[in-house]
């Protein structure tokens, strides 16, 4: 019994070391931060899915007013936060070459090739050959295709309010942003007043896509693994789907553009390269990539993924804070209604870029809600900060959180409260390039930001020439911890009110 019990005490300290081995790194490193917790590090509470990782950052950024950079621990593994704007500048763009790779790696065949997640050469090739699709012509280009699904989406919304009026604006809008997805990028039209074989695939498959699973607290513990063991953090049902979407386009198309110049003529233009080239700007390398099956459906299945969902949620927070700031909906809604009578009634691509005060109003609501809560980068090589007594290895991950400095009142005085203001141009001017990074900032900001801008502002457009969003007894924020981008928990239920 005796030997028992001191194998048990034997392997509680064995795991206690094993689970808390670095932390002393931040310590040693002369780097200040909270204290870390046996095997979580500083991540409990995003573990146990009680808020989620961005929060915790958030957290953590506020903890540290007058540090420039924070050693935080990403469960055992030390990651440092970046609260400082100028570093921030200084990774994110003038230093970029070394910071290109997120960090967040697994396997290409995984759906892993993705521009989001791809690694730093994958990226480089990939971001130079997608970015002619989102041009202002192509934009401009599309923006009929945008206005149309606008159009039957508020025919949808009309059926629905005339029975009830109070909505989950999310799950609502999500209907219009898949649509516009499949139509701008695959030639694939989706009638949401009937039922849809693919927009129910796509709802389907939405929990798989965006809620947290715990592959990323394994490359929290272990950063790498995923990769190594071949492992994707997305179940093997979601890449046949993409394979099956781009095979089935591809088909329709006899594999060759058909002229759209859509997302799908891209692709075919580069398979029938078979290789695409890029350069690597650090040292003019000449870099190659395969252009095959599974790098098709990655991108296709970012594409879609990051398309319906980060507007359709910033729209959503939109519309609640504008149920929530009844002056600023009328001064948006006054807007509206003089750029539309400018142009007979029709929504257009020039028309909603005479929409200032609209811009406005999205640019407050993605500061106060920033799809993605957390931007990383890892470092290729040893760096040592400038201005600092600093320097981190090769492989160290760093963070930034667009969140907390959003709400941070040095940058913003009375954070929580939503003031369109804040982004007239001159105050837009007077502030530091960093302090508003909803997109990410730097070359491996978000592609598709442009797209995301038009596609938002047609929907809003149309949505509140007809209605008048209020709150409801049932409306209540709150961000859900199971989420890996910043969402809504349990929807966001609004009353819609025909103008």
């Amino acid at each position: 019994m005796i030997y028992l019990l001191l194998a048990l005490i034997a392997l509680f300290y064995g795991l206690y070391f094993y689970f808390s081995r670095t932390f002393d790194y931040w310590k040693n490193m002369k780097v200040r931060g909270p204290e870390p917790m046996v095997l979580f590090g500083n991540f409990y509470e995003s573990a146990m899915r009680r808020i989620s990782a961005g929060l915790t950052v958030k957290k953590i950024y506020e903890q540290f007013p007058d540090e420039k950079v924070v050693g935080v621990y990403a469960m055992v593994t030390p990651i440092l936060l970046i609260r400082d704007l100028d570093l921030v500048k200084q990774i994110m763009i003038k230093d970029f070459d070394l910071f290109s790779e997120r960090g967040v790696e697994f396997s290409k065949e995984g759906l892993g090739a993705n521009l989001f997640h791809a690694d730093g050469d994958t990226w480089r090739v990939l971001r130079n050959r997608f970015t002619p699709l989102f041009t202002s012509g192509k934009l401009k280009n599309m923006s009929y295709l945008m206005t149309k699904g606008a159009d039957l989406f508020l025919e949808h919304v009309n059926k629905l309010v005339s029975k009830q009026p109070e909505l989950d604006v999310h799950k609502l809008i999500q209907k219009y942003t898949m649509s516009t997805i499949s139509s701008c990028a695959f030639g694939i039209d989706i009638d949401m007043n009937k039922d849809d074989t693919l927009l129910d695939q796509i709802k389907a498959f939405d929990k798989l896509i965006f809620e947290v699973n715990y592959a990323q607290e394994l490359d929290m513990m272990y950063p790498g693994i995923l990769k190594k063991i071949n492992m994707s953090f997305f179940p093997r049902a979601l890449k046949i789907f993409f394979y099956d979407l781009t095979k089935n386009v591809i088909a329709e198309r006899n594999g060759s553009p058909i002229g759209r110049k859509d997302f799908m003529d891209l692709i075919l233009e580069l398979r029938q390269q078979g290789e695409i080239n890029g350069v690597r700007r650090s040292d003019e390398k000449v870099l190659h990539l395969d252009f095959n099956e599974d790098v098709i459906a990655a991108q296709a299945f970012v594409f879609y993924a990051a398309g319906y969902e980060t507007s359709a949620t910033t729209m959503a927070f939109m519309l609640y804070e504008l149920a929530r700031n009844k002056d600023v909906q009328d001064k948006l809604l006054a807007e509206i209604d003089d750029i539309l009578k400018k142009f007979d009634g029709k929504v257009t691509y020039d028309c909603i870029n005479e929409l200032k005060y609209m811009e406005m109003a999205f640019e407050e609501t993605l500061r106060l809600y920033p799809v993605v809560d957390t931007l990383q980068r890892r470092v290729e090589t040893n760096y040592k900060f400038p201005g600092l007594d600093l320097e981190i290895k090769k492989g160290q991950m760093c963070v930034v959180s667009p969140m907390a400095i959003h709400r941070d009142a040095k940058y913003y005085p009375d954070p929580e409260k939503f003031d369109p203001e804040r982004f007239s141009p001159e105050n837009v001017r007077n502030r530091h390039p960093c302090a508003h990074i909803p997109f990410g900032i730097g070359p491996r900001n978000c592609i598709g930001l442009r797209f995301a801008k038009v596609q938002s502002r047609i929907c809003l457009a149309k949505l509140l020439s007809n209605y008048r969003v209020e709150v409801t007894e049932n409306t209540v924020m709150e961000f859900d911890p199971r989420r890996v981008v910043t969402s809504p928990r349990g929807g966001m239920f609004l009353k819609l009110v025909p103008r």
